[in-house]
């Protein structure tokens, strides 16, 4: 076994497990959301938690399977195939930040 299967197969439960904590808690995990927390409680009533949640889990489940295919293909393949998996991993990542609360939840708006 090489570095970049250990290095993609630890996310892999670890996501699966935040996934699974949106997927049962639904919209009480909404506080989990990094900038939702921050907002004012009265701001809060007016998002649509249940719809974020279920957002959250299903992004979850999107990154656990691609570190899994990471992980089967350096297991399988080559070592490369991890960093193809992290590359990935970061694209989607970093397309869901927002340094905007107002832009980052404006979907969510009731």
């Amino acid at each position: 076994m090489n570095i970049g299967f250990w290095m993609c197969a630890v996310l892999v439960p670890c996501f699966g497990v935040m996934a699974l904590v949106f997927g049962i808690g639904k919209e009480k995990t909404a506080i989990l959301i990094s900038g939702f927390n921050s907002l004012p409680k009265e701001e809060r009533v007016h998002y649509d938690r249940e719809r974020m949640a279920k957002d959250m889990q299903n992004q979850y489940l999107v990154w656990m399977t691609v570190m899994l295919f990471g992980a089967a293909g350096a297991w399988l393949f080559t070592g490369y195939s991890a960093v193809a998996a992290y590359a990935v991993w970061l694209v989607m990542f970093f397309k869901e930040v927002h340094l905007d609360n107002e832009k980052a939840f404006r979907k969510y708006r009731l």
